[in-house]
């Protein structure tokens, strides 16, 4: 006789109806169940375990896409990661609370370039954690610069770039101090000496990115052969497309890139970092590495005015966001599944795969958030929004 529901788990068993389900890269009419945090395939319930759902939910036509994954975040609310301040930690957690409302359930708080004095004050007190009712999950730093070019700078402080020529990964080292919670750092590939430091940082397992950059598309290929995988928003700070040498963004259609390794680029999808004309060839030319991030700052969510970012003052002026010419499931895929990519955590966040996490929303037909759920539960929902 096979086993009960009951001898497998005690768990209540969540079975979310009436939906569509963002699954194998296509918006599907069924249904999603969940146990213990992760996402249940059904037919094992039923055929081994010969279970059915303990509560069944509602979900009101609703499509269901996996939690968005924000790789490049500088603050929020109020809150500048890039400051170095006593109680990083409440900072975090105040954003991580408040983001979850915009359906992102895990995250990378980044840092832009900072005195060295910066990075040793506020890096030793981010530390990584699962998300819950307490807000996104904390998946590592992105450290932005300071090893960037200078005309590329951006927004970035010119006073406190960095290069690499005298100890190449020693510099870095005495610049952050502390690696253990970091997961992206933006440099620029044509620094001297760069390649080793790409080499290194790739060895320990942190993701390298390309940005802030005059490079052209053979350094960029280098940088990527020894380990680069990604692109910090993409058009923005780097030298424009040009046919004789298209620089970092010939990276997406390059025949140089190793077997078997893909890159993925970060866009700024508000219409305004990037034309949506741009967007659309990017992701026509290289659709699966598209990765959307805000690169939000500490002035998002409040009022128009002069807010910090890191060193700076940024005026805000009005809140602006778009998707161009992107599919549903492209757009939803872009900021969720591709980031889990980028991270090498597929395999846990970033689909609705079974025994992945059940990081998950709930989004009507504009793609405006109805309810985030993390592991599970839910986190935040519409006040009108029940099921």
């Amino acid at each position: 006789m096979m086993p009960s529901n009951k001898s497998v788990s005690d768990a209540p068993i969540f079975q979310f109806t009436n939906c569509r389900i963002l699954r194998s890269h296509q918006l599907q009419r069924e249904d999603l169940w969940v146990r213990e945090g992760k996402i249940l395939n059904p037919e094992k319930l039923f055929f081994d375990e010969k279970g059915s759902a303990d509560i069944q939910l509602d979900c009101k036509d609703s499509v269901i896409a996996p939690g968005f994954i924000d790789v490049q975040i500088n603050g929020g609310f109020g809150v500048d990661f890039s400051l170095a301040v006593d109680d990083v930690q409440s900072g975090i957690s105040l954003v991580s609370q408040k983001i979850l409302s915009h359906g992102v359930t895990s995250f990378c708080p980044t840092l832009v370039t900072s005195p060295p004095s910066v990075y040793h004050k506020v890096l030793p007190q981010i530390s990584i954690r699962n998300g819950g009712p307490h807000g996104a999950g904390i998946l590592g730093a992105h450290l932005e610069g300071p090893f960037i070019s200078k005309e590329k700078k951006g927004a970035h402080p010119e006073h406190y770039l960095s290069t690499f020529e005298s100890g190449a990964f020693q510099d870095l080292l005495a610049t952050y101090r502390h690696l253990d919670c970091v997961r992206i750092v933006t440099l620029a590939p044509e620094m001297k000496r760069s390649s080793e430091v790409i080499q290194e940082l790739t060895r320990r397992g942190i993701c390298v990115s390309l940005g802030h950059s005059v490079a052209n598309l053979s350094q960029a290929e280098e940088a990527v052969r020894h380990g680069a995988t990604f692109i910090t928003h993409l058009f923005n700070a780097m030298l424009p497309f040009h046919h004789r040498d298209p620089g970092i963004v010939g990276l997406l259609t390059s025949d140089q890139i190793p077997a078997r390794r893909r890159v993925f680029y970060g866009m700024i999808s508000d219409g305004i970092h990037t034309n949506p004309a741009a967007l659309r060839i990017a992701h026509r030319a290289h659709p699966k590495g598209l990765v959307l991030v805000t690169d939000a700052i500490a002035g998002m969510g409040l009022a128009p005015g002069k807010h910090t970012l890191g060193q700076q003052v940024i005026e805000v002026d009005g809140l602006n966001t778009y998707i161009a010419g992107c599919t549903v499931e492209t757009a939803l895929e872009a900021a969720s599944l591709h980031p889990a990519q980028l991270l090498g955590i597929e395999h846990r966040k970033g689909t609705l795969n079974y025994d992945n996490d059940a990081d998950f929303l709930l989004l009507d037909d504009s793609l405006q958030v109805r309810a985030t759920y993390i592991a599970g539960e839910r986190v935040w929902s519409q006040d009108t929004f029940t099921i």
